[in-house]
């Protein structure tokens, strides 16, 4: 039966996105997803899994993550140590052998999802380092002299925050998509997703205040979709009003909360210095 992707009730799918997964699933390529942080880049993975009813697999990245890990870490303190004591298990050199992510998803049972979340946090060569395994789904354990090979070629997600260049070898193996922030239409419809009975005046006004906020000039790190989320969630909780937000000069005043939208104090700053110019020059 051939996948696709079509969206899910809980993920607003624009139609570039949708062509862009159901490319990467035809082409059994991986999806290298770039966007602004907090678009929903990771959260699409496991959206893609649950549509397609495929386990998935996540494997995040830190600052010290080597590709290896992915693979398999053989852990020969653990088994000298075993050794010094006594132990039978040191005569299999198997219960020294931890199982990484890609050994996971290459000996699923069914065809899984594999997220790679946050490629660009690791070292430069990270990605260099997985460009056999991933072509030829397949890679060789020395210690145990064994080949491990995938039963089902798992559906490869990719996510970076575009913190630093991959390299072009790796980027020639994959598909490509950029996620653009939500304009007002479709930023409607995720938050409908979200908040399903949120009175029309307070949505609008509060989009009105968050898509001015994004426009600030020289702000560190723009609110994300993430954010507008958690504020709109204070809003509601608070019971703040559409009155509340709504100004006929709204660049004179500071949102309500807008902690949960500016998450730095030199944004908080500038915000609040602009906001005092433009009272002053009313």
């Amino acid at each position: 039966m051939k996948q696709r992707f079509e969206g899910t009730e809980n993920y607003v799918a624009t139609d570039d996105l949708k062509v862009a997964v159901n490319a990467a699933i035809a082409l059994e390529r991986p999806l290298l997803i770039k966007g602004e942080p907090g678009t929903g880049k990771t959260v699409l993975a496991y959206e893609i899994a649950k549509a397609l009813n495929s386990e998935l697999i996540t494997w995040h990245i830190k600052s010290t993550t080597k590709a290896h890990q992915g693979l398999y870490e053989y852990d020969a303190v653990s088994r000298l140590r075993d050794s010094q004591l006594g132990d039978e298990r040191v005569k299999d050199v198997k219960n020294y052998i931890k199982k990484g992510k890609l050994w996971e998803a290459f000996t699923s049972d069914k065809r899984p999802v594999l997220l790679i979340d946050e490629i660009d946090k690791a070292d430069i060569e990270f990605p260099n380092d997985l460009l056999r395994e991933l072509d030829r789904m397949e890679f060789y354990v020395y210690e145990t002299k064994e080949l491990v090979r995938a039963k089902h070629r798992p559906l490869v997600f990719i996510t970076s925050n575009n913190e630093k260049e991959l390299p072009d070898a790796f980027l020639r193996r994959c598909f490509f998509h950029y996620i653009r922030f939500p304009d007002k239409e479709t930023m409607e419809k995720i938050v409908a997703v979200h908040f399903p009975d949120i009175k029309k005046t307070l949505l609008r006004e509060a989009l009105e205040s968050f898509f001015e906020v994004r426009e600030v000039p020289g702000l560190k790190k723009k609110p994300s979709t993430s954010e507008l989320l958690d504020w709109l969630k204070l809003l509601l909780a608070e019971d703040i009003s559409p009155d509340t937000l709504r100004s006929t000069d709204r660049r004179a005043i500071i949102p309500p909360m807008h902690g949960a939208l500016l998450k730095n104090e030199q944004d908080v700053h500038l915000f609040e210095r602009i906001m005092m110019m433009a009272r002053n020059n009313r």
